[in-house]
């Protein structure tokens, strides 16, 4: 007797196990992120059941900043007979970086924002603002 979690799935189905919707499902399929299924004799797409786990697997991997080529790349590590873990490692370095740069961007425009906005009486015309006008200086 088949166990459900091996039957295929048609595309409304996988969408639902895997938590996003249809589009989502047919946009990793054209980016070549999910391989395209076979089609039923109805012409419907028979997803194998392993596509929840493949589409959840790129959902985490997006929610702690990885691009989809990035994934891409983690997907193929992950298949390859060759791939190391110290390959998907140096990803993840690589990553962590990315994010730390990110932040300490994120730093400078906060501590920019707070003189702006600390310099600002909150009170006159807007013409006069400082942070507009700060903003609208040629050399900043």
């Amino acid at each position: 007797m088949l166990e459900s979690g091996n039957k295929p799935l048609r595309i409304g189905t996988l969408a639902k196990r895997a938590g996003v919707n249809l589009e989502t499902v047919r946009f990793y399929e054209r980016r070549g992120l999910l391989p395209q299924p076979p089609r039923a004799d109805s012409g419907y797409r028979m997803y194998p059941s392993e596509a929840v786990r493949r589409i959840q697997f790129i959902k985490r991997a997006q929610e702690i900043g990885f691009s989809l080529k990035e994934i891409e790349e983690l997907l193929r590590l992950r298949s390859s007979p060759h791939g190391m873990s110290a390959q998907v490692r140096r990803r993840a370095e690589a990553k962590i970086e990315d994010i730390e740069s990110k932040i300490r961007t994120l730093r400078s425009m906060k501590s920019t924002l707070q003189k702006l906005s600390n310099a600002c009486p909150a009170c006159g015309p807007a013409s006069e603002c400082p942070i507009l006008e700060s903003l609208d200086r040629e050399n900043s």
